[in-house]
């Protein structure tokens, strides 16, 4: 890891949390977990809250620099969200993190809005993949509608209202047809998603007539977090996770992966570390890891899910 970032272990890092107050209840808590992922009160206060002062703090001094522009050019106010991204690895924990940062960023005293949007939504549709020949490289960059998504972004900073994000569903494994999250100009959007920082993909190609830069995802991010672990370790969670599965959401017929639910317990897992030595490990290899040197701040999980270190960028 670059010497521009700053290295925090647990101790150090709780430290910084100040008086930040503990908002969520542990049944708070457990609405916002994720399959297999037991995150403790303990935790959201060593880890989650810290990060909560730090984006608090970044969050009010980048409004007070749009006033501050607003007021110079005697224009008037006009509120921008402030984006976050998250990235990491399929099974990583991305989503828990991100629901409940949201849910703490949400009861700050200010009590902003904010929405979460995944990029899952932005996955050209199966049957788009299928013709393209990318069913099998599904959350692989180019599996992604990446043009669409930076519109989307772009719509964002610009403070427009009432953007449409598509929505994506994981029961049948993908886009659900006319069906939309609605942003209405929030305060804050946290973007969670494997692909937040990547600097690929079909939009950001530079046409060889034009000077103009080429735009990436991450350009519109105010704040970038990445969620580090071992590969052993995620491989690990996966093949816990989708043993969960084989005998909860793959049973409902309607699952994309109905077919896994007959499995015995050995076949399955033998299919789960093959997908992930397949796809998901590459994918983590090739595009998403490359990624890390690019957020602002890095949080490191050791076996058992806790955040064992913190690394923030700083300058």
């Amino acid at each position: 890891m670059s010497s521009s970032y700053l290295d925090f272990d647990r101790p150090s890092w709780a430290r910084l949390r100040a008086a930040t107050p503990l908002t969520l209840s542990e049944t708070d808590l457990a609405a916002l977990q994720g399959i297999n992922e037991q995150v403790s009160l303990a935790e959201v206060e060593t880890i989650y809250l810290p990060v909560s002062r730090l984006l608090n703090l970044h969050v009010s001094a980048t409004q007070a620099l749009h006033k501050a522009t607003d007021t110079f050019l005697g224009a008037l106010p006009r509120p921008v969200p402030y984006v976050i991204g998250i990235a990491g690895s399929v099974a990583v924990g991305k989503s828990t993190f991100a629901r409940i940062l949201q849910a703490l960023l949400a009861r700050w005293p200010a009590h902003p809005r904010v929405d979460l949007v995944t990029t899952d939504g932005f996955l050209w549709p199966n049957r788009e993949l299928d013709a393209r020949g990318l069913l099998a490289r599904k959350g692989f960059p180019e599996s992604y509608q990446v043009r669409r998504l930076i519109e989307f972004m772009a719509e964002v900073k610009a403070g427009e209202r009432a953007i449409h994000a598509p929505v994506y569903s994981h029961l049948v494994y993908d886009i659900v047809p006319g069906e939309f999250q609605v942003v209405d100009h929030p305060d804050i959007v946290i973007v969670e998603g494997v692909n937040v920082l990547q600097a690929g993909g079909e939009a950001t190609a530079r046409p060889r007539e034009s000077a103009r830069p080429r735009v990436f995802v991450s350009d519109f991010f105010d704040f970038s977090i990445y969620i580090d672990a071992e590969e052993a370790d995620v491989e690990r969670w996966y093949v816990e996770r989708f043993l969960t599965l084989r005998e909860t959401v793959f049973q409902d017929p309607r699952s994309y992966f109905h077919r896994y639910a007959t499995l015995d317990e050995s076949a399955a897992r033998t299919t789960a570390h093959d997908i992930w030595r397949t796809i998901n490990g590459v994918n983590l290899r090739d595009n998403i890891l490359p990624t890390r040197e690019r957020a602002r701040l890095v949080l490191e999980k050791g076996g058992d899910h806790a955040v064992r270190r913190v690394r923030l960028r700083h300058g």
